[in-house]
């Protein structure tokens, strides 16, 4: 017959032992926990300021669209909209116009008059990037991407075009006829390094 303590009953001494070390127990995972906070509290901290310093991205992060330009100065798009057909999201709007030689802005027969590319749109899937015959449109990483009205997230060609780069002209320029007959340049296959 069990003990009896102000009329309730004791419960047998090893049943104290089990929970005796249940609390212990608990207060020995307490005290793990707590540890992994004091030691976590001398550490270097992996916050970044951000306006003032910028984490640096993976080199296939997709970020903002950029069209390139040449070394002399012309751009790369030649108005095609493969981009614009590629583009699952339907954000991208391309009007071409003709070159000539006193108005020139790419080597080819045609230029990307508009250009624009609606962000709210945009999924950044890169589709754009792979079907442009001459590389002209790059996603970037920038990743710095706010806008206050609708209006402000449609990019258009002006705010897209990278600078001039050094030695370069700025588009329109004037040239000889018969100087640009292909709007694509001639290009050699990439020679992979690790087999030669």
């Amino acid at each position: 017959m069990p003990k009896t303590v102000f009329g309730r009953s004791m419960p047998a001494f090893s049943v104290i032992l089990q929970r005796m070390g249940e609390g212990l127990r608990g207060l020995l995972e307490l005290g793990r926990g707590m540890g992994v906070t004091l030691r976590s509290m001398l550490e270097k901290p992996v916050t970044i300021q951000y306006p003032e310093v910028k984490r640096p991205v993976r080199t296939r992060y997709k970020g903002r669209h950029e069209l390139k330009r040449y070394d002399n100065g012309l751009e790369k798009c030649i108005g095609c909209s493969l981009c614009a057909v590629a583009c699952p999201a339907d954000a991208i709007f391309v009007e071409s116009a003709e070159n000539t030689d006193e108005e020139r802005y790419s080597p080819g027969e045609r230029y990307a008059r508009v250009y624009e590319i609606n962000f709210l749109r945009c999924i950044f899937c890169g589709y754009c990037e792979d079907a442009c015959p001459t590389e002209a449109i790059v996603l970037g990483d920038n990743y710095e991407l706010s806008f206050t009205d609708r209006k402000q997230a449609i990019y258009t060609k002006e705010r897209l075009l990278d600078p001039v780069p050094a030695g370069g002209k700025p588009t329109p320029q004037k040239t000889p006829p018969g100087i640009f007959n292909r709007s694509v340049p001639e290009m050699k296959n990439p020679v992979d390094k690790t087999y030669v």
